[in-house]
């Protein structure tokens, strides 16, 4: 049997193992079990993260409510007004100071009802996430043992494929079967395809001379632009 012919055989037995492969992919059993994983690998970053931005909050409210007591402290300094006015002193003067620093109080106590705020959506945000991630963490050992099953039960199918595979890459050039898995891997398929009228089946690509002349050598050829292997039927 010539090469261009046992190629075709065995793309013809690995398009069987695709179709496996592909059903095994869209399964539901597998996108549960790698929605879980992925979801638990990125877990420990995300509560982390979340962790770091309450320290980081209540670092900023502490900061503030320390500022907060230092301003309304002065204040203090005005109790004794009355006295300083039977004095003779201005009184729009300490009229005005009191006037700053009640504002600066009251924007003070705004951007810690703000910061309250965020502190308690931080920390409700943390306690879903840990509560998600505990849920996740009892699913993952569910769907992990459902997908290894899943996996386990296509396994004779896929076994004799591969079986069958093996028989017939013994008999193709070892830089044919090299290139055909090289492109296996890039998900190209069919890889092997036939040229019509000059120019490849599969996307239209018009074959250099070098390219005609390996075919009409018998051999085979590669696609230009698509990288498929090409052959004359």
């Amino acid at each position: 049997m010539a090469q261009v012919e046992k190629l075709l055989k065995y793309q013809q037995t690995d398009e069987k193992m695709l179709a496996l492969e592909k059903e095994t992919s869209q399964s539901e059993e597998r996108k549960n079990f790698v929605q879980a994983k992925a979801f638990l690998t990125k877990a420990p970053e995300k509560l982390e993260a979340l962790e770091a931005k309450a320290v980081e909050l209540n670092a900023l409210l502490d900061k503030l409510n320390k500022k907060y007591e230092e301003i309304y402290e002065t204040l203090a300094d005005f109790d004794h007004m009355d006295e300083l006015i039977d004095g003779g002193a201005d009184i729009s003067f300490y009229k005005k100071n009191v006037l700053q620093i009640t504002e600066k109080l009251k924007s003070i106590k705004s951007e810690v009802s703000a910061l309250s705020k965020s502190i308690k959506d931080a920390d409700e945000e943390y306690q879903s996430m840990k509560k998600k991630t505990i849920s996740v963490q009892k699913q993952y050992a569910e769907y992990s043992e459902v997908y290894k099953k899943y996996k386990e039960s296509k396994l004779t199918e896929v076994n004799k494929v591969k079986k069958e595979l093996d028989v017939l890459a013994k008999e193709i050039d070892p830089e044919v079967m090299r290139k055909y898995e090289e492109k296996r891997s890039e998900r190209i398929f069919p890889i092997l395809c036939p040229v019509k009228s000059g120019r490849c089946s599969k996307c239209g690509n018009e074959l250099s001379l070098v390219g005609k002349e390996k075919l009409s050598g018998g051999g085979v050829t590669e696609c230009e632009n698509c990288h498929r292997i090409l052959y004359n039927e």
